[in-house]
């Protein structure tokens, strides 16, 4: 099981939309999403990044993911690239396989 995690926030060619045209270019990406969700990926949840958070790296939203296997995480990483997500949003993502803090915490301390 993998981890998928993203970080994003609007760039000026966004903003520069009109609602009309935002919610026509998020239009057709319910169908493909629910597909994906169809497959295995599980929206863990989507947020607002509050203001006040620390070290918040400017990022206005987030979301996470679990998705069972990396072929599925292949392949939403591409619908998103597809998308021309990248075109309107800078994005910071970070995936990897579902660990608990001992692992991890282990992982560090060798490195």
């Amino acid at each position: 099981m993998y981890l998928f995690v993203e970080i994003w926030k609007p760039k000026a060619s966004w903003l520069a939309l009109t609602a009309a045209e935002r919610g026509a270019y998020f239009e057709p990406l319910g169908p493909v999403i629910q597909g994906m969700v169809n497959d295995g990926l599980d929206i863990i949840g989507w947020g607002i990044n509050d203001a006040d958070t620390p070290n918040n790296g400017s990022f206005t939203y987030f979301a996470a993911y679990r998705i069972p296997t990396l072929a599925l995480v292949k392949q939403f990483e591409a619908t998103v690239e597809g998308s021309g997500w990248y075109n309107y949003f800078e994005q910071v993502n970070a995936r990897g396989l579902l660990m608990g803090p001992p692992d991890v915490l282990q992982h560090l301390a060798m490195v």
